[in-house]
Parts: structure tokens; sequence; C-alpha cells
């Protein structure tokens, strides 16, 4: 049986780097198809409108328009679209920025090779997916509460669920059964009205739970 291509389009401002990356993705593997590349997030969006990628790698910091803005504008015209963030920024504002605007992942651009394929193929199957790295330095001091939205053990899920642990791994973990971690997630989301996983990472970290 073939294996499916991924079609991905790759938008950054550095020549180098983004040539680069398209030959890593490409080299010796039949699965990735680069479509096209852009070094704007206004070129992006031109060339969006000609040949629809099932993945978008999206550089954070560009010129004329950047990632922040071109994603905003993307998932506001497609709704569907699957970008993944590239960054070399530590600071939390841009992640949460990227989250807000509708990034389905974040990748640090000095990624190994497999991470990044890895990350691509959960996105085009429809999952989130964000580098541990950069969960991992969201969500490393005690959480400050503000309120009693959450209970303990909310809360002690909700920072689980932020460092990238699936319901079985957290249920592992905290000795509990996969059904009760996934009927606490779901209160989670219902208290704090998120949709997803990727909300609720941007919630935790704008109401300082872990951060």
């Amino acid at each position: 049986m073939a294996t499916e291509v991924i079609r991905i389009a790759v938008v950054d401002d550095h020549t180098l780097f983004r040539e680069g990356l398209v030959s890593l993705l490409t080299r010796g593997s039949q699965r990735f198809q680069v479509i096209w590349q852009a070094s704007s997030g206004v070129e992006f969006l031109e060339k969006l409108e000609e040949d629809f990628p099932e993945v978008v790698l999206m550089d954070i910091s560009m010129p004329v328009m950047d990632g922040i803005e071109a994603t905003t504008r993307a998932v506001s015209l497609y709704s569907g679209i699957r970008i993944i963030a590239l960054s070399m920024y530590g600071e939390q504002e841009y992640y949460l920025k990227m989250i807000q605007a509708g990034a389905k992942g974040f990748l640090r651009k000095d990624s190994d090779i497999e991470e990044v394929a890895q990350t691509i193929l959960k996105v085009s199957q429809g999952e989130n997916c964000f580098s541990q790295e950069m969960l991992y330095s969201l969500v490393t001091q005690p959480p400050v509460i503000r309120d009693e939205i959450l209970s303990e053990r909310e809360i002690q899920i909700l920072g689980l669920i932020c460092h990238g642990l699936s319901a079985a791994e957290i249920a592992k973990q905290l000795f509990l059964s996969k059904r009760t971690v996934e009927k606490h997630r779901a209160n989670i989301l219902d208290k704090t009205r998120c949709r997803n996983t990727a909300n609720l990472v941007a919630w935790a970290m704008k109401n300082n739970y872990g951060t």
C-alpha cells in the first residue's frame, strides 16, 4: 500500500533556512511534498489562493506581515487550515498569540528533523502538537491561582496536559483510570469554556496557571 503524501508549504523569510528545511523534509522521503515556499505573510496568503497545502510551516518573525497576522488571516479565511509555528523565540507572548491565532503546533527551528516529521504527521491527522520543550518552559512554576474555578486535582491535570501528556499517560502518573482523567479534562474544558487542548494551553498561560 502506497504511503499517502502530505502536501506542505514552508513560510520563512530566511532563504537559507527555508531551503535547508525543504531539502531535509524531501530528501530520501516519500512522505512529504513541498508544493511551494513563501518569504512573507503576504506572499503566503497570495499563494494560498492558488494551491492549498495540508500543513503549513510558519515562521513567527517576518517582515511586511509576521506569522501571527498571517495565521490569523488564514484561519479566518480557511477554518480547516493546519499551521505549525516555527520559532527561535523564548518569550511566552509569541506562543500565546500564535495559539490564539489558530496554530496547531509549535516547533523550534533547531528541532531534530525527526521531531519535525512527527509533528507534521500528527498535525496532518488533525492533532494538536506542541513542542515538549516549549510547553515545559511555560509550565515550570507552581500555579498562581487567581480564583476557585478549578479544583486542586483539575489544576494538577491541567499542568500535565500543558506538558503534552495524553489521558493514558496522566492516568498512569496519577494512579487514576483513563476514564477518570477524561472526565476531569471534560470538566476543565467546560469550566474554562475552551474548545480544545490548544485553547486550554492558551487559557492556562493567560490566567497564570503554571506560568
